[in-house]
């Protein structure tokens, strides 16, 4: 499985990659997150700034997924505000939450959640499906963002016909479809072994500074420290005073 994902990491750079945004791509203010009286997040000061690979590091039950739930509009907090890509999130409707995730966020999971019964290409085309967006143009961009992950000639294979390192990139171009300003990955090499785990964040290291696009991930993996552009450490819900920032 090793080797059939090649090294696509680009020479270290210090530069982060030029964004359309110069305010915060998200920004918390005293965020809590309560599920039936158990505090899962309370009192999240945290800015995401445009270009970087943030890493939030924490044990389980610290609270990791459920930031990112919030950040990426899966969920809303119990207290506190919340901007994502520079609009208050407070009084959006549902409905206004999940055209804001359609068009602008991304999501990579640890578990990949593909659909079983649709080949690579449909898999990275669902979001606009879903969405009612697809056209000739966006199936070429799909086939693109594929080739560009790896996979070129494997367009037409479904998920239980591919490696796991296979699957995580046709997760990696479907979270990529829409042109999202961020992505959103909860513990994206948990299910990968080293070899797989490191050619993924060499991905996700190279679409970063090509694409300008903003990642933040949960982690368990140590290793993944060494692509991120700045960590975090969760605990307990909460972040140490000033690592927010």
């Amino acid at each position: 499985m090793k080797a059939e994902l090649r090294e696509l990491a680009s020479p270290p750079t210090d530069t982060a990659p030029a964004t359309s945004y110069a305010m915060p791509v998200a920004r918390l203010r005293g965020v809590a997150k309560t599920y039936g009286g158990v505090r899962a997040l309370a009192d999240i000061n945290l800015e995401v700034q445009p270009g970087e690979m943030l890493a939030i590091v924490g044990p389980s039950g610290s609270g990791k997924t459920t930031l990112l739930n919030l950040i990426g509009l899966l969920d809303k907090p119990s207290a506190g505000e919340i901007d994502v890509l520079g609009e208050p999130t407070a009084r959006l409707s549902p409905r206004e939450y999940a055209r804001r995730r359609q068009s602008s966020i991304g999501f990579v999971f640890q578990s990949f959640n593909l659909i079983p019964v649709l080949d690579a290409l449909d898999n990275v085309l669902l979001p606009l499906r879903l969405a009612g967006r697809t056209s000739a143009a966006q199936s070429a961009q799909a086939r693109q963002l594929l080739d560009e992950v790896g996979l070129d000639g494997h367009h037409h294979k479904r998920p239980d016909r591919m490696s796991g390192g296979q699957r995580q990139r046709v997760a990696i171009a479907r979270a990529l479809i829409a042109s999202p300003q961020l992505v959103i990955a909860d513990e994206p090499t948990a299910s990968l072994d080293s070899g797989n785990a490191r050619a993924a964040m060499q991905l996700f290291q190279r679409l970063n500074r090509t694409r300008g696009v903003t990642f933040v991930f949960s982690t368990h993996d140590e290793r993944a420290l060494n692509y991120m552009t700045r960590s975090i450490r969760l605990c307990d819900g909460r972040l140490p005073d000033g690592d927010g920032h």
